[in-house]
């Protein structure tokens, strides 16, 4: 197991590196000019000037290996400083985004922790509603419960997000007033009512999301599990005595979870491009609602690093899967 996920970590640094130039090359040759929204009455002189002091006058080589060394924290080797020609004097080289002028990254980083908050605790709570009500669905199939929960995940499933959110913020902000329309990214908890208050700003959120994750995860629970409880090894099991407890909650759920792994591993970074449009819905400024804003206006740099952050939980979150597949399953082998 370790010798795998040794080989697959060092495999996945070219692949990602093969991403970050397809995706580098498809958006920076788009045709963009951060100038272009600018006053017509500016000279051209000093458009190529503000071209250039954002790094747009340098090669498309040395643009790229720019844009990759953001996502490190120490400078490049000085053997790459004196082949480029860098001059870092002891900062460490950025790239700005062409309408904040301010480092990607660094934006990125003051970002994260909203997306954070809704699309990872809603994902978690997703899964934890859909795993229980997948296994009693499927085992107690055609059932009431059954029926309801086959009911609840076809909504779920089938109800866009956006939809949701704007029929939530209808029904629970603006009729009833339980709960803020808009998140307020600039609360600080400092106390209970501070406390309380986050909480309820994000229950709408992390509800609209949890909804459309468990919907998917427990139906693919249901299926998986109902697969299982037909097979030989659990009539066998059933036959030597051992409880249908342990039957169902130790033998079936074990295998019964290796296909529902993928669906969760490959669903977070799904998740995030999700949490674009529940994010615009209830004005959470976190990653989506930058990557519409950069979008919209042209923001090449921002757009490639969001992309090429979404390929590395795609990546990230395959080696996860395939690890656990191992741990779920003893007959799997690596070796």
């Amino acid at each position: 197991m370790l010798n795998f996920t040794i080989r697959r970590s060092v495999l996945a640094i070219p692949t990602l590196l093969f991403i970050s130039l397809i995706i580098f090359l498809l958006l920076d040759l788009a045709p963009s000019d951060p100038t272009a929204n600018l006053p017509l009455t500016i000279p051209p002189d000093v458009r190529e000037k503000i071209r250039e002091s954002l790094g747009l006058g340098q090669p498309i080589h040395i643009r790229y290996l720019l844009w990759c060394n953001q996502f490190f924290i120490n400078e490049p080797l000085n053997v790459l400083e004196h082949w480029l020609g860098w001059n870092s004097d002891g900062d460490r080289i950025r790239v700005l985004s062409w309408q904040t002028r301010s480092p990607v990254v660094d934006l990125i980083v003051e970002r994260l922790p909203q997306t954070l908050w809704v699309v990872g605790l809603s994902y978690i709570v997703g899964t934890l509603l859909a795993l229980p009500i997948g296994i009693i669905s499927a085992y107690r199939q055609y059932s009431w419960f059954d029926q309801i929960g086959t009911f609840i995940s076809m909504v779920g499933f089938s109800v866009p997000t956006f939809f949701t959110g704007v029929l939530m913020i209808v029904i629970f902000s603006v009729w009833l007033g339980w709960f803020p329309s808009i998140y307020d990214t600039t609360h600080q908890v400092t106390d209970m009512a501070s406390f309380m208050h986050q909480v309820k700003q994000m229950v709408m959120p992390v509800t609209v999301l949890a909804l459309f994750n468990a919907a998917q995860i427990s139906r693919f629970m249901r299926a998986s599990m109902l697969d299982n409880l037909n097979q030989d090894y659990v009539r066998t099991a059933r036959a030597k005595g051992l409880r249908e407890q342990t039957v169902v909650l130790v033998h079936v759920l074990r295998n019964s979870l290796i296909p529902v792994v993928t669906v969760v591993a490959l669903g977070v970074p799904q998740v995030f491009g999700g949490a674009i449009i529940t994010e615009q819905v209830f004005k959470v400024n976190g990653l989506g609602q930058l990557l519409i804003v950069s979008i919209q206006g042209g923001d090449l740099p921002v757009v490639q690093t969001l992309t090429f952050i979404f390929a590395l939980l795609i990546v990230l979150f395959n080696l996860i899967a395939d690890v656990l597949y191992g741990v779920l399953d003893p007959r799997i082998r690596y070796d």
